[in-house]
């Protein structure tokens, strides 16, 4: 991280990727940690990005002191020196910002990693705290992070009563509700008529054919449609339910992390409209799903994140505290998981359209098709890029959500990804049995996927949704 910091616009990235947020204005310059001389320069990079407004180094003895000048060379925060003796303090006084020699009683330094003993030290404005090294050893540097939110003003959490009759002035996390519970619907729509009719109007204008022709091309044709509009279906209700937790649990708390998961996969999901360049065939339902909910998405991410709201609770248990943070790194590792499949979908939607278990299933080949009609290949196109484009966007609110909203009590995020899973899963497998599309290699992602998520829930539950 020291490295990656270093580079030009890497203390930006990586300040991005962990969305830690910037201390109180009051505790900024009072809050860090002490570390020793021989990993004074990599904590000097690092550590700032993660919260850490000062850095005490010490004790430096006067073979020390040109490695100290090294290490405190551009930094971007304050930085004490602990002198051994009173030569290294004049030497080193003029590149720290503070240098001392004893004990001074304004210098707390933290050897539990509770936040409630940094939170209460933080309350004295007239002390500064410092983590020792044992703390970020036992919790990591994501500690900085967890006494930030707890020392920050936060407001009661607000609720439906902030909905008034005038739309204008609805708070942005309704209408990030909305746009949840749109996607939801829509979800369940496109599920119905794929259930039923499957072609529209539109469709068979497009194809010039009903479903009786569908049968007739190829026994397996409809059931593939099917299928692959059932797993499309089950993708929208998981992103709706995914939007509708990162409004309820996160924008109306104030978190700034959500709006930014929100904002990423809603601008992935909302683009895959223009997929019709690539396949020629405009759906107006997808269409007009993305000119009814887009408006709303800007209005939900576009505007300033409300003021803190959110409960900090204690950190119970850390064993508990541990086995969750086994499960994020396994809600992580699916949630990149998604993604790559998302793009692999979209790619060969886009190109190829079919991959050879399709073709073995189906009984025959692009060419035949496309014989037959020109415009089948680009019909079933559309929806598996599309498909592939709403897993795309599905699975970045999943990554972004296990990597920001980890934390003890937040239950709302265990419940949103375990109720998109099994929203996105379990369709996916059903409809496969039902069309007997069951090869093992192109089910294997989902088996794997289902059997991650279950674990890394399961692992992630007493922790994320522990009661105060």
């Amino acid at each position: 991280m020291a490295a990656l910091t270093s580079l030009p616009g890497g203390a930006r990235l990586v300040a991005g990727l962990f969305d830690h947020p910037r201390p109180p204005a009051e505790t900024a310059r009072r809050f860090g940690v002490a570390v020793p001389v021989e990993v004074a320069r990599d904590a000097i990079r690092a550590l700032p990005v993660q919260g850490a407004g000062v850095i005490e180094i010490g004790p430096v003895t006067p073979a020390d002191v040109p490695q100290v000048r090294r290490a405190v060379a551009g930094r971007r925060c304050q930085v004490i020196v602990r002198a051994s003796t009173p030569e290294v303090a004049a030497q080193l006084a003029p590149y720290a910002d503070r240098v001392v020699t004893g004990d001074e009683p304004d210098l707390i330094h933290l050897v539990d990693p509770a936040i409630a003993p940094a939170a209460a030290a933080l309350a004295d404005p007239d002390v500064t705290v410092l983590a020792a090294p044992a703390v970020l050893v036992a919790a990591g540097p994501g500690w900085f992070q967890r006494v930030i939110e707890a020392v920050t003003p936060t407001e009661p959490p607000g609720g439906l009563r902030e909905i008034t009759a005038d739309p204008r002035r609805w708070p942005q996390w309704w209408w990030g509700l909305l746009v949840g519970l749109g996607m939801i619907g829509a979800g369940l729509g496109a599920a119905l008529i794929t259930i039923g009719p499957l072609l529209l109007w539109y469709d068979e204008g497009y194809l010039g054919m009903d479903r009786r022709h569908l049968d007739a091309v190829n026994r397996n044709l409809a059931p593939f449609l099917q299928h692959d509009r059932i797993t499309m279906a089950g993708t929208m209700v998981a992103i709706g339910v995914l939007y509708a937790g990162l409004a309820w649990g996160g924008l109306r708390q104030g978190w700034v992390w959500a709006r930014k998961a929100y904002l990423v996969s809603g601008l992935v999901g909302f683009s895959t409209l223009f997929y019709f360049l690539g396949t020629g065939f405009v759906e107006p339902l997808h269409t007009a799903v993305t000119v009814v909910l887009f408006p709303m998405f800007l209005l939900a991410t576009w505007r300033r994140p409300m003021p803190p709201r959110w409960r900090i609770r204690p950190e119970g248990p850390e064993r508990l505290r541990r086995r969750a943070l086994i499960g994020q790194l396994l809600m992580i590792v699916v949630g990149l998981g998604l993604l790559a499949g998302g793009a692999v979908v979209s790619v060969v939607g886009l190109t190829e359209v079919f991959v050879p278990t399709d073709l073995t299933f189906l009984g025959t080949d692009a060419g035949h098709l496309h014989a037959v009609n020109p415009r089948l290949v680009p019909f079933v196109a559309h929806d598996r890029a599309g498909f592939g484009g709403a897993l795309m966007a599905a699975a970045l609110a999943v990554t972004l959500l296990s990597l920001w909203g980890w934390r003890r009590g937040e239950s709302w995020v265990w419940w949103s990804l375990a109720t998109a899973a099994a929203a996105g899963f379990l369709p996916a497998v059903v409809v496969h049995m039902i069309i007997g599309y069951t090869d093992f290699v192109h089910l294997a992602p989902v088996y794997l996927g289902i059997g991650l998520t279950a674990l890394a829930l399961t692992l992630a539950r007493p922790h994320l949704c522990a009661r105060r």
